[in-house]
């Protein structure tokens, strides 16, 4: 087996300048006590004005007047950390969240898919820099040798046991991840290296510092039997941008929009889905949230398509109140089935596909302006057909299949101009007795004088006196 890890160490701060429209503007995370709030992480731009982690807040702000400072939420970092592993699950089904900070992924069974490790590598980093995380990868033959090589050297990828042991010889023990107090003390007695722990003789190693040592330096090193609580992606997409500042409009929302349904598009790519359904809600002070809901005619997840649907329906309402949290919750996820295509497809650079601009126009006008027609058994054209929500089923073939026009009048009306010419039929339709809306008509298929293809019927037995009901394309 090949594990990588993928550590996350600036995961935090990370998970709120990836939402923030102001990124480049000085940030810092706040943890403590009411008493004593220190900073627990700030950005490049803090850092810049002096401040680091562990100072007061009250000596940051005098050093940085334009400071925003934000609670370092441990739930927050949960949820990110939740996230990427849903998203990570797109590339392997062993996937363990295990160490904190961090993410392990089991991927000797994923080469075969996604290449050799050096491209597999390249793809996994791409995708982290999309989603705005910082991170460092390294590759073990187990998890817990790739989470301690992360820590040391990025990039590293270590294949066979012969290897590994000589890359854990130079790992620092304060970076071994050793259990309890162990490091501190090898230090104490001059033993900087993994190396130096491992020359050691064992009993006696284990005699001072415990068996909780031994196995770790077993599992590092292959020996033993690694026991990993593997994730199991939710059923649901739930995830939410606190704003930490007021928005009045929905404008100033899109940016936040924009990084979650690009994270709904990465969740639905992990499980190989589409979503036909799901909820803005944007969250106020003192009421009641307001709920947007984007309904899809059939399932989608490209991020694009879900970001221009959800901001056409966002646009279309009038915010209540100041805006402090953005929530995005999908829980109608059904399977993904992409659109056929041709080999040698060529598409215009500006066009649309015709899936993306029908959502976007129900969107931009409404569930009712955009819908499907369904066939029904009337033979009345007036009544063979009716409105539905989604994608119609086309209608089942028949023996005999007479010509349609493909636009129908709402209400017959008389046909002017001369006498035109008759291109087939009559077709009779007789029926409907049974609900009061009885029809006796013969069907023409006519052409004008203009040449243009006419639908237009007389009373049964008679000619001429053409009652106009649809034009052919």
């Amino acid at each position: 087996m090949l594990w990588a890890c993928v550590l996350l160490p600036h995961l935090a701060l990370d998970t709120v300048l990836r939402c923030h429209p102001f990124p480049d503007q000085p940030l810092a995370l706040v943890t403590g006590p009411a008493q004593r709030r220190v900073l627990s992480a700030v950005n490049a731009a803090a850092a810049a004005r002096g401040l680091h982690r562990g100072q007061a807040i009250a000596a940051a702000q005098a050093l940085c007047g334009d400071l925003q400072a934000m609670d370092d939420d441990p739930a927050r970092r949960e949820r990110a950390r939740d996230f990427l592993a849903a998203w990570a699950y797109r590339y392997s089904s062993q996937v363990s969240t295990g160490v904190p900070g961090a993410l392990l992924l089991e991927v000797q069974g994923s080469l075969g898919l996604f290449g050799p490790w050096p491209a597999f590598e390249a793809r996994l980093r791409e995708d982290l820099a999309a989603l705005g995380f910082r991170h460092r990868i390294a590759l073990a033959p187990n998890a817990a040798a790739a989470a301690v090589l992360a820590g040391c050297h990025d990039g590293l990828a270590v294949t066979t046991p012969e290897v590994l042991r000589g890359a854990l010889s130079q790992v620092p023990v304060a970076r071994a991840r050793l259990p309890g107090g162990a490091a501190p003390a090898l230090e104490r007695m001059a033993i900087r290296t993994l190396g130096q722990v491992l020359a050691l003789p064992r009993a006696s190693l284990g005699q001072r510092f415990g068996a909780g040592v031994l196995a770790h330096l077993d599992r590092l090193l292959g020996q033993a039997h690694e026991t990993l609580a593997l994730y199991q992606p939710p059923d649901f997409f739930d995830a939410k941008v606190e704003l930490n500042y007021d928005v009045e409009s929905s404008q100033a929302l899109l940016f936040p929009l924009r990084r979650l349904t690009a994270d709904l598009a990465a969740y639905l790519a992990g499980r190989d889905g589409g979503v036909s359904r799901f909820v803005l809600r944007l969250g106020h002070e003192g009421r009641d949230d307001t709920e947007v809901a984007v309904g899809l005619l059939a399932p989608e997840r490209a991020p694009a398509t879900l970001f221009e649907l959800a901001r056409g329906r966002l646009e279309r309402v009038a915010v209540p109140a100041p805006v402090r949290t953005l929530r995005l919750l999908a829980r109608e996820l059904p399977p993904f089935v992409p659109a056929s295509r041709e080999l040698f497809e060529a598409r215009p650079q500006q066009s649309v596909d015709w899936p993306a601009l029908r959502e976007r126009l129900r969107a931009r006008l409404g569930n009712d302006a955009v819908y499907g027609l369904a066939p029904v058994a009337d033979h009345r054209p007036e009544h063979c057909f009716k409105r539905v929500q989604g994608v119609a089923e086309p209608a089942p073939p028949s023996g005999f299949d007479p010509p349609r026009p493909t636009w129908l009048l709402a209400r017959p009306i008389p046909l002017r101009g001369p006498a035109p010419r008759v291109l087939s039929g009559p077709e009779r339709i007789e029926t409907g007795w049974w609900d009061g809306g009885d029809v006796q008509r013969d069907y023409y298929v006519v052409e004008t004088a203009q040449g243009q293809r006419a639908w237009a019927f007389c009373a049964p037995g008679e000619t001429g006196a053409y009652m106009l009901h649809g034009w052919f394309a």
